[in-house]
């Protein structure tokens, strides 16, 4: 990947994470209330500082990201300009 590809894609992920935050605020919910939701969701297991810490560091995949924004009653998509 180059070093414009790897910019484009961090750039992406920090937008990710902040949409993921705002909606939290829009609909009122806790990081906490987020992780409840996502472990009724799936046999994976969530918690609150997991999902904080990879808000934080920007580390968050894409398909966790898409995974979150469902259980939250969102759909990540690109729509071209």
């Amino acid at each position: 990947m180059s070093k414009n590809n790897v910019l484009i894609w961090n750039l992406l992920i920090m937008s990710i994470n902040e949409d993921l935050r705002v909606i939290l605020l829009k609909e009122c919910l806790t990081i906490k209330a987020l992780a409840e939701k996502a472990n009724k969701s799936s046999n994976r297991r969530y918690t609150a500082d997991g999902i904080s810490q990879k808000l934080n560091k920007g580390t968050m995949k894409y398909n966790e990201a898409q995974f979150l924004a469902d259980v939250l009653g969102y759909k990540l998509e690109f729509v071209k300009k």
